[in-house]
């Protein structure tokens, strides 16, 4: 394997109505919106990406929110949990702010030396925060719902499920570069470089699972950090070249993408760094106006009258805080 991955680049999944969408992952979880733009395959229904201030690669989760979409199964070939780092005296705190919010959670669990809180969001996708004992030195977003000190810090990892791991091992190894870390009884862990959180990933072996639905309340897909174009496009010509089916390069306007599956079915993305989310607003402003890259722009008065009515909390905005 000649590429690498540095870590998570950010996961993208199906919700329901985008209002409570936002609401709920603005409010309740303190991560900033850093664009509100469409799905540039289907632009009649939002994209949304939240993350930290910035929206630096490996804080973000991002939605295609279908306010009638019907709901989706966790199974076999899906990232059926998505797991955010916060600091590791705060599990207490999320317990109470979460059961204030009337969040129902999970008792907090220690495996792999990490405490680990799960909850569901509003459509039910499976969410856990989890707290590294070595901590994680990310700048957190601080949007006056959530204290700083408590604040999710980014991604800290996703759970892949399988009914057998040696096939998905092997794309994760010798297709990403990722190299094994540890065992926990059907939990098999690899990780990205040194590893730590933003740059895990757990495979769950469960053969007697369903086969996952992708709707609402399931992860889309899984995207993996790579640093520019052309080391992109050289591990796509590598990928095409040990067998796999993999897209030719997309323009997603915040970074370049390729697309292709492990061998259990999870649709993965490998995404440029750069150019990033201030490209085209200026970093006070993300978020808050309706982005469309330039071959919709010419269409923006029927996509905008399309688009359900979305109203931002005034918190996303760091002037509307000072």
């Amino acid at each position: 394997m000649t590429f690498e991955t540095s870590g998570l680049h950010h996961v993208t999944a199906i919700g329901g109505d985008p209002q409570g969408n936002a609401e709920f992952y603005l409010r309740t979880l303190g991560l900033r919106l850093v664009k509100t733009t469409v799905n540039f395959d289907d632009p009649g229904t939002y994209h949304l990406y939240y993350g930290d201030g910035s929206g630096r690669p490996g804080t973000l989760l991002t939605f295609f929110p279908w306010r009638d979409a019907p709901s989706g199964r966790r199974g076999i070939g899906q990232a059926t949990t998505t797991a955010f780092s916060v600091p590791e005296a705060s599990i207490g705190w999320w317990e109470r702010h979460l059961r204030e919010r009337g969040v129902q959670t999970s008792r907090v669990v220690n495996r792999d030396a990490e405490d680990v809180l799960t909850l569901r969001d509003p459509d039910g996708l499976a969410l856990a925060l989890v707290a590294h004992p070595q901590g994680d030195p990310r700048d957190p977003w601080d949007n006056g719902h959530v204290p700083a000190e408590h604040a999710i810090r980014g991604l800290h990892s996703v759970t892949l499920s399988v009914s057998r791991e040696d096939a998905t091992a092997g794309m994760l190894t010798e297709g990403l570069g990722l190299s094994f870390s540890e065992r926990d009884g059907n939990r098999f862990r690899f990780q990205a470089g040194a590893g730590g959180p933003g740059a895990l990933v757990d495979v769950l072996v469960t053969p007697d699972a369903p086969h996952g639905l992708v709707a609402a309340g399931t992860v889309h897909h899984v995207a993996w950090r790579t640093p520019d174009e052309d080391t992109q496009a050289a591990w796509r010509e590598e990928l095409v070249d040990r067998g796999v089916q993999v897209t030719s390069v997309l323009d997603r306007q915040y970074f370049r993408s390729i697309y292709f599956r492990e061998p259990a079915g999870t649709l993965l993305e490998v995404a440029t760094d750069e150019p990033g989310f201030a490209i085209d607003e200026p970093l006070l402003e993300l978020g808050r106006a309706l982005k469309l890259p330039p071959w919709l722009e010419p269409n923006r008065e029927q996509i905008a009258a399309a688009l359900p009515k979305l109203d931002l909390p005034s918190e996303n905005n760091p002037e509307s805080r000072s």
